[in-house]
């Protein structure tokens, strides 16, 4: 795994935001629930936090967040697990976006210079700057969504490695994907990828789950996958990365801008759907696990 040291994508202030928005309410609305001071939650929102562990315990129950999340989030200190290795390699590919970061993914079998690429960023110029030399040629390329610095430049990067597979969201327009819906599975090579679709950030996004074929067994586990004994049915060892786009990122969501009911709902079955040790490959930001959104994130209740 080659990962990168990054700052979380969004600060408490920015979970406040979109936590507003989900909710259909104003910061007075929740400052009279949470009785918490209205400036105060201002202050939050604007980057200028100095509200203590019991407000935002408060603010949490008002806005039906995980109040242990939103705690370590305010406090600076939300979990970050350490990211184990995988069957196959991965290559985080930060790229440059306004004032933040927006990622690609490289994946490949152990030690191969063939790889898949998750989101082609904001464009070819782009991922040459983060383009790992290893790597020399492409099989295919998937979209998380089609979105200027996650899906510039993908004509390019078909034409440049002779791509011919690449794979868009249901319903996306985009001149040089084919579409690709819920539950569709792609082998590559050694690999295996299989979509999610989940309209949140737009209304055409896909997740994808990718493991190496031969972990793959007939299908994934869930949270249900147990025997009467109470154990899981399959191993839940460190196989599976879910390339999640902008649904989900370490601490955070997505800005909902398609639906906000459609977001929680994508949220919850995706991350009720993979194995809890899933490791999360997020649109912005760093990578993290389901065990530790589950745990920690303050959207995840």
């Amino acid at each position: 795994m080659k990962t990168t040291t990054m700052p979380l994508e969004d600060e408490l202030g920015d979970v406040l935001e979109k936590a507003l928005s989900r909710a259909g309410v104003c910061a007075e609305v929740v400052a009279g629930r949470a009785g918490v001071p209205v400036g105060r939650i201002n202050d939050a929102i604007d980057y200028r936090s100095e509200l203590t562990c019991d407000e935002l315990r408060r603010i949490a129950a008002a806005l039906t967040l995980n109040e242990v999340g939103l705690c370590a989030l305010g406090a600076g200190r939300y979990p970050q697990p350490a990211i184990a290795e995988l069957p196959f390699d991965v290559w985080p590919l930060p790229m440059p976006h306004g004032i933040g970061v927006a990622n690609a993914y490289l994946v490949a079998e152990r030690g191969a210079s063939r790889a898949i690429l998750f989101d082609t960023g904001a464009g070819i110029v782009a991922l040459d700057s983060a383009w790992p030399a290893q790597v020399k040629q492409l099989d295919a390329v998937f979209l998380t969504h089609v979105e200027t610095e996650h899906a510039g430049g993908l004509c390019d990067v078909v034409a440049r490695f002779g791509v011919e597979a690449a794979f868009i969201p249901r319903g996306a327009i985009a001149k040089c994907g084919e579409s690709m819906g819920e539950g569709e599975t792609r082998r590559i090579g050694a690999l295996e990828i299989t979509a999610f679709t989940t309209p949140v950030h737009a209304a055409e996004h896909n997740c994808y789950l990718v493991q190496s074929a031969a972990d793959s067994g007939t299908g994934l586990l869930t949270r249900d996958s147990v025997d009467p004994t109470g154990q899981e049915t399959r191993a839940t060892a460190n196989t599976a990365l879910l390339v999640s786009g902008d649904l989900l990122f370490a601490g955070s969501v997505g800005g909902a801008y398609f639906c906000h009911q459609q977001l929680q709902s994508s949220l919850r079955r995706v991350l009720r759907t993979v194995p809890p040790s899933t490791i999360i490959a997020p649109g912005h930001g760093p990578m993290t696990t389901v065990e530790n959104e589950l745990r920690f994130n303050p959207f995840v209740v």
